[in-house]
């Protein structure tokens, strides 16, 4: 058989040969990193015989599906231990996640994190054993007798599914642990050793909360005990930095207990923060070219049915019954903005129009899946809508895309970029005709090559109603979040029928995009608290300057610095209270205050203060002129775009 490399090199091996053999091949190296392989488009593990001419990758931990590929196999390694030495354990689901691993567990009288130490000490011995993964084809009435015997009733669930898909089933062994599972897994345990189990949680079967509590059990994995203590080190410090954690602590918001789940009450300093993005985000789009509008928070569901938000995300919807009608809380800000575009006759004349809402949005999150600020019920949208003419289609979407990076750039966030595409293979799924996409594909390409982007080309992985560039913001961390998203969309235009009078005065279709900048504002502002672990810009601090008399005899000239600051709109206070200054000093620095101006008897003479700044120190004594210069200048907003 002829094999195709990557590099266009190409060679022949006898039929059968497997993935590990052409790797070593290739190189000894290659070989003790491989981990699978993908074959004419298709992940296999290294074990399996190869019988046709193709194309093959080598796949390594550098690689994403090489390294969801090691950490899937270790929630087996994982899963295989658990039922050593907990038998009649019943098994829910073991995917890899970002960084890691989890298994969903249905295990009587599970001790906790306290036998952490047990189950890791048999993943190790199954480890050492170097117990090999077998993979099994088998027809849907043999997976059933299999699971069947076993009791697995989760097994059974997800047996029927697949069924119903028409999908192929297939098992894998571990020694006596028998998963349904796709695969590919890695050859065997000893590709396992630098692994760390790390917490435990209860998570619903199916993520329903009217299915039983599960045990879940989370993990990671890395290809080097350098590598796993790294990511060790930065979930230490990623605990210090989360923002459940440190929001309430810095009196920024409130969520969940009576005032509900998944709801987020904004403290008079959070309020700050949230007004501050929010002020400039509407500054920057009036200066873009954007209309600011307001919609309804409800809407006759009729408009949701239009527009089919009603059947892809009904179960995640709330409903109210009203004037004999049946009304809904909106869970996206979309169909508002059709409404407003379609209030008139458009002309060519106005192409582009650029609408843009912060509109508060209502989604029904499984209470298992909520998370702080970046998983909630009820949240800001920053949505743009852009209605353009197909010509216009790459210089705004470049527009958008330098727009977006502006708002990451200026909090010092990272970024990666992916266009997700249709795939060509089942064109049925997608909205629109494939000659339409045919011609708005390319056009993104166009748009982030023009600019000089670097991103990464999904097949698969576009909207059903369009394709889509996503940004990936980095922060401090490392780690990579949501962040601004451009939808391109086929589907609301021919549903709601949106149409301009050209310049030969006949109507034609408009282009319309989607996009969001900070996506939600409340989850935007969970990833500023961990990025700069509480202690934001100055320009976002609720307080950003405190005055510290050193005695009562120091008020009046501190009530003098407080006027001249808070009439140049800089936040500040005094804090005269009678604890000693060093006290006062750290629990300023603790509630991350960027400037403290500390008045003595000797300052006030001199007309000084003396300058701290949290983070950096004490700056030393300095005319009062000077100080309030420094503070104004690390106070001031970021330039608009």
């Amino acid at each position: 058989m002829r094999i195709n490399f990557p590099d266009s090199s190409t060679k022949e091996y006898d039929a059968g040969t497997t993935g590990l053999e052409i790797a070593g091949d290739i190189s000894p190296g290659l070989a003790r990193n491989a981990l699978i392989v993908r074959f004419n488009g298709e992940l296999l593990g290294l074990s399996e015989p190869l019988h046709e001419d193709g194309s093959i990758e080598i796949l390594t931990f550098r690689d994403e599906e090489g390294k969801k590929a090691l950490r899937h196999s270790c929630s087996h390694l994982m899963a295989s231990a658990v039922l050593k030495l907990y038998p009649g354990t019943r098994f829910g689901i073991g995917p890899s996640i970002d960084d890691g691993f989890y298994y969903d567990f249905d295990i009587q009288d599970f001790p906790g994190i306290s036998v952490f130490g047990e189950i890791a000490d048999e993943m190790k011995r199954q480890i050492k054993e170097n117990i090999p993964f077998i993979r099994k084809e088998m027809s849907y009435e043999e997976a059933v007798v299999l699971f069947e015997e076993k009791g697995e009733k989760y097994k059974l669930e997800l047996l029927k599914e697949l069924r119903d898909a028409g999908e192929s089933i297939s098992v894998y062994s571990l020694g006596g642990f028998v998963d349904l599972c796709r695969g590919p897994h890695v050859r065997s345990t000893g590709y396992m050793k630098n692994f760390e189990l790390l917490s435990t949680a209860g998570a619903y079967w199916r993520g329903d909360e009217k299915n039983k509590m599960l045990t879940r059990i989370y993990g990671t994995v890395f290809d080097s005990s350098k590598n796993l203590k790294e990511h060790l080190s930065m979930l230490e410090e990623a605990k210090k930095r989360d923002h459940r954690k440190l929001g309430p602590e810095l009196g920024l918001f409130k969520i969940g207990g009576d005032g509900g789940p998944g709801l987020v009450y904004w403290l008079p300093a959070g309020t700050i923060v949230r007004e501050e993005l929010e002020n400039h985000w509407k500054k920057a789009h009036v200066k873009a070219g954007y209309q600011l509008v307001s919609t309804p928070h409800i809407a006759p569901v009729e408009l949701w049915k239009t527009s089919e938000h009603y059947y892809y995300y009904r179960d995640n919807m709330y409903f109210l019954n009203m004037d004999k009608g049946e009304y809904a809380l909106k869970p996206m800000n979309c169909p508002g903005h059709i409404i407003i575009y379609r209030n008139s006759k458009r002309s060519y004349r106005e192409l582009p129009m650029r609408l843009a809402e912060l509109g508060m949005v209502y989604r029904y999150e499984k209470s298992g899946v909520l998370h702080g600020l970046m998983r909630v019920r009820g949240f800001t949208v920053d949505d743009g809508h852009i209605f353009c003419t197909e010509d216009q289609i790459v210089e705004e979407i470049q527009k958008v895309v330098r727009f977006a990076l502006y708002f990451l750039k200026i909090f010092n966030f990272g970024y990666k970029i992916e266009l997700s595409l249709m795939d060509p293979a089942d064109p049925d799924h997608y909205a629109g005709k494939p000659e339409e996409w045919m011609k708005v594909e390319p056009a993104l390409a166009r748009a982030l090559d023009e600019m000089g982007e670097d991103y990464r080309t999904v097949i698969g992985e576009a909207a059903f109603y369009g394709p889509k560039i996503d940004i990936k913001m980095k922060d401090a961390l490392g780690r990579y979040w949501q962040g601004p998203t451009i939808q391109f969309d086929f589907n609301i235009p021919q549903r709601f029928n949106l149409t301009y009078v050209g310049t030969d005065g006949q109507e034609h279709r408009v282009f319309m995009v989607h996009r969001a900048l900070y996506g939600s504002v409340e989850r935007f502002i969970g990833n500023l608290i961990e990025h700069y672990a509480g202690n934001l810009p100055c320009w976002l601090a609720p307080h950003q300057v405190v005055i510290l008399p050193i005695t009562k005899s120091q008020l009046g000239k501190a009530e003098e610095v407080e006027s001249i600051l808070t009439s140049s709109d800089i936040r500040c206070s005094i804090d005269g209270r009678s604890e000693t200054v060093g006290y006062r000093i750290r629990e300023a620095e603790t509630s991350k205050i960027p400037f403290m101006l500390i008045l003595g008897e000797r300052e006030v003479e001199s007309d000084t203060v003396s300058l701290r700044i949290h983070g950096s120190g004490d700056r030393g004594s300095m005319k009062l002129d000077e100080a309030i210069e420094i503070v104004m200048a690390g106070c001031r907003r970021p330039e608009l775009p």
